[in-house]
């Protein structure tokens, strides 16, 4: 399928590989790091308090608290089928709700570091999935349209994002069975 489209982006939690992350004791961590500093996580789920982070200023500590756990989670991440597609003849792309260092540490624990031309973290720019703007920076660096792009992801934050980027989107569960 990757052949009828000009670059393929993915999703990197649950499509290429599986971090080794316990996101439960991130969300401990992240709710400690936000109660510290005199904030109510009553009631927040992990993404709800990292945005409720960003609105009250403490973004970055909340960033390096998560990153703190995803850094080892990659590098203890386990390769998923998805992986085994790369290298393609079209520009790949990664875009993640996981920092970027993240990211880059899995693709070069499983050795196709080389075979991504660009990678979007959740902490590359200011915006992140579902909000197209990651995957519009990576097809901007490529310099493909987004009906020529197709993202392939797990989650509706995946499908929603590749919707309102005007991408197709795959369900990896429909390439590989996971």
């Amino acid at each position: 399928m990757s052949a009828d489209y000009d670059a393929v982006v993915y999703d990197l939690d649950g499509t290429l590989v599986r971090l080794a992350v316990d996101w439960d004791a991130v969300a401990s961590d992240v709710d400690d790091v936000l109660q510290a500093r005199g904030v109510d996580t009553a009631g927040h789920s992990l993404w709800d308090m990292l945005e409720l982070s960003a609105q009250q200023g403490h973004r970055d500590a909340v960033e390096s608290a998560i990153a703190d756990h995803e850094r080892p989670g990659a590098r203890d991440s386990e390769r998923l089928p998805a992986l085994d597609e790369l290298p393609l003849d079209v520009p790949v792309g990664v875009c993640s709700l996981n920092c970027e260092a993240a990211c880059r540490i899995a693709l070069e624990t499983h050795g196709v570091e080389g075979h991504v031309d660009a990678v979007v973290g959740r902490d590359s720019l200011s915006a992140y999935k579902p909000d197209p703007a990651p995957l519009r920076a990576l097809l901007a660096e490529f310099d493909v349209s987004p009906s020529a792009a197709l993202f392939v992801g797990d989650s509706e934050s995946d499908a929603t994002a590749a919707r309102r980027a005007s991408m197709d989107f795959q369900w990896v569960r429909e390439r590989h069975s996971l």
